[in-house]
């Protein structure tokens, strides 16, 4: 029988590998050449904002994001600003504005995500079988599931 201290400690190195993953292969594809002068963080926010087929607020871009709202906030009108990222004004709420891909941005988005999706899929089938990435995916997703439905 595993022992609440046992189970602790088996959870806790799971996460620390599943950190430890995320980190070495966020560094070999931020060391790629795919980006098009975006950062990384820069581009995560171009690919959450095309996959929503509405125009964002960015309370909603922050749920999709790893930045905090005022560095988020800085790099969205840094986006603006180089014409990647629309923003408007929220006709329900005068204080909030919505976020949409312009047409550029849309382009660049597509243009690196077809290159660094290439990469991300080289990654992970070099290193695991179809069924051990559909296992990782549905792990994945359990995960966040529960976490969604945690208070």
């Amino acid at each position: 029988m595993t022992t609440p201290r046992q189970r602790t400690a088996r959870a806790n190195a799971a996460w620390e590998s599943a950190m430890t993953a995320h980190a070495v292969l966020m560094r070999q594809f931020a060391a790629q050449h795919v980006w098009e002068g975006l950062s990384v963080r820069e581009y995560d926010v171009l690919y959450t904002l095309s996959k929503s087929e509405t125009p964002m607020r960015l309370s909603e871009l922050s749920r999709g994001v790893l930045l905090s709202q005022p560095a988020l906030s800085r790099m969205v009108d840094r986006l603006v600003t180089r014409g990647l990222i629309s923003r408007c004004a929220d006709p329900g709420d005068a204080r909030a504005s919505h976020l949409a891909l312009t047409d550029d941005g849309r382009e660049v988005q597509r243009a690196i995500g077809r290159r660094h999706g290439a990469a991300v899929a080289a990654a992970l089938t070099g290193a695991l079988s179809d069924d051990e990435v559909e296992t990782l995916a549905s792990l994945n997703h359990k995960l966040v599931a529960y976490a969604l439905e945690t208070p």
